[in-house]
């Protein structure tokens, strides 16, 4: 059977049910895929803002993971019948990994809870990861009883591919001996994972996109989307993707679109000292703060939890009512700076423990203090350095009018300064933050606090 006969793919050539989702996008949904977005474990996303701290400087990035989730589900329809065109692929891909590949865009935020991806960043040992989450959610309870009575899949097949184990799932180990080509199987699920987390992926054409439009910025647009899907293709292993050289300028301005979307939005310093705040008061809390129950709340209820659990510690009151408060009390900058401005600092800083982190700042904390009337406490002085885990490398193969491959890397200058592998380093910046009511205490020159901060590293 063609791919082109799967029913949503057939739904979204006919007029049928439709959800509208910003900016005037119909999504086409057929009756199997609104028995799953009926379950309480999708409908909580639409209580789970997508942006998360974004919101304290960008006022109207309030969407959920619920609008998002529609739209990367839509973008995997658009390229399915992209590539349903592609030999290659159609020989490749059955229907039902198509299907596949349509379940998994749908849920592949499922498992999500609010703020988890700066609270994961800290590898805290009794805090779950959203996967987990995920794959207990798709694979127990009403939305694996849906998956199996209307798809005819293993729900543990839907879970393999958004959160794969360490370890594979026997299931998931390719038998394939030395010197045998892979089997269509294997490579068919090459492709869809590519297709759902690679260079270029449904998940980051929608949210650059998205993100952008509720920011109410343009830098996330200013790629073309649809050019970009209708230059899918096969990559040159047979089991990657990759483009043709029609989307050679789309992928560039996508990769630019990124850059400064990471500079400008995810990375902006009064998100960092957002972001600082909420680690920290995770951190000091530690058992009190009920993270088993954050697999299960939206952003309200962890709100009220965090101000809840700290209301009686001064120190920790500060930063919750900072960020959670009727009044916002952002931490203040005292220095920011990338690999380029300082590398030894950097490279110091990046990609350390959190623990190290937050001994690095009461180090500080207690130098800044000298000659001070009244000195720093640990919490007054918050470094936000680069997580352990690095971003998604852009290593995109792009197929040329002659049939032969090149990287885009190769091809563009841009995506060889933007997307290399030192794009952490540029775009992430090392902050220092101190409490706002203690600013005006520390009246030192960025010199001095950069001396202050070298002897503590």
């Amino acid at each position: 059977m063609s791919l082109l006969d799967l029913e949503e793919l057939k739904s979204s050539r006919r007029s049928g049910q439709l959800v509208r989702v910003p900016p005037e996008m119909d999504v086409p949904v057929t009756s199997r895929v609104l028995r799953l977005i009926d379950t309480a474990a999708f409908q909580r996303l639409g209580d789970i803002s997508q942006l998360g701290l974004v919101t304290r400087v960008y006022p109207g990035a309030r969407h959920t993971r619920f609008e998002h989730s529609l739209g990367v589900y839509r973008l995997a329809l658009v390229a399915l019948e992209q590539l349903a065109g592609d030999a290659q692929f159609a020989d490749c891909v059955s229907q039902q990994e198509a299907a596949l590949l349509v379940l998994a865009a749908l849920l592949h935020d499922v498992g999500h809870w609010p703020y988890c991806h700066p609270i994961e960043d800290m590898r805290l040992a009794h805090v779950q990861r959203h996967e987990a989450n995920a794959r207990h959610l798709i694979t127990q309870g009403t939305m694996a009883e849906v998956i199996e009575r209307d798809w005819q899949i293993d729900p543990l097949a839907v879970a393999d591919l958004i959160a794969p184990l360490e370890q594979p799932h026997p299931r998931q180990l390719d038998t394939t001996q030395p010197g045998q080509r892979p089997s269509p199987h294997s490579v068919g699920l090459a492709l869809i994972r590519g297709l759902l987390s690679g260079p270029i992926d449904i998940d980051k054409l929608d949210y650059l996109q998205r993100d952008s439009l509720h920011a109410g910025v343009p830098y996330g647009r200013n790629f073309d989307q649809r050019r970009l899907l209708s230059s899918l293709c096969v990559g040159p292993t047979g089991s990657d993707i990759g483009i043709t050289i029609k989307g050679k300028t789309a992928a560039e301005m996508m990769v630019f679109s990124r850059y400064v979307m990471f500079s400008e939005v995810y990375w902006h310093h009064a998100v960092r000292s957002g972001t600082a705040m909420l680690q920290r008061l995770v951190y000091e809390l530690g058992d009190q703060a009920q993270s088993a129950q954050w697999l299960n709340w939206g952003d309200q209820q962890m709100h009220d939890q965090l101000l809840a659990a700290s209301q009686s510690q001064g120190h920790l009151n500060q930063l919750a009512n900072g960020l959670f408060g009727r009044t916002r009390q952002l931490y203040k900058r005292l220095l920011e700076f990338n690999f380029t401005e300082n590398p030894e600092a950097h490279r110091g800083l990046a990609r350390r423990s959190y623990s190290d982190l937050v001994a690095c700042s009461g180090r500080l904390a207690e130098r800044l203090s000298r000659g001070l009337a009244r000195p720093l406490q640990p919490t007054d002085i918050l470094i936000d350095a680069p997580p352990v885990k690095l971003e998604v490398q852009f290593k995109l193969s792009v197929k040329l009018s002659s049939g032969e491959y090149q990287s885009l890397s190769s091809l563009s200058p841009v995506v060889h300064a933007l997307a290399t592998d030192q794009f952490d380093n540029y775009v992430k910046r090392v902050h220092v933050f101190i409490a706002p009511q203690r600013r005006a205490d520390v009246c030192l020159s960025e010199a001095q606090l950069t001396d202050a901060l070298m002897a503590v590293i």
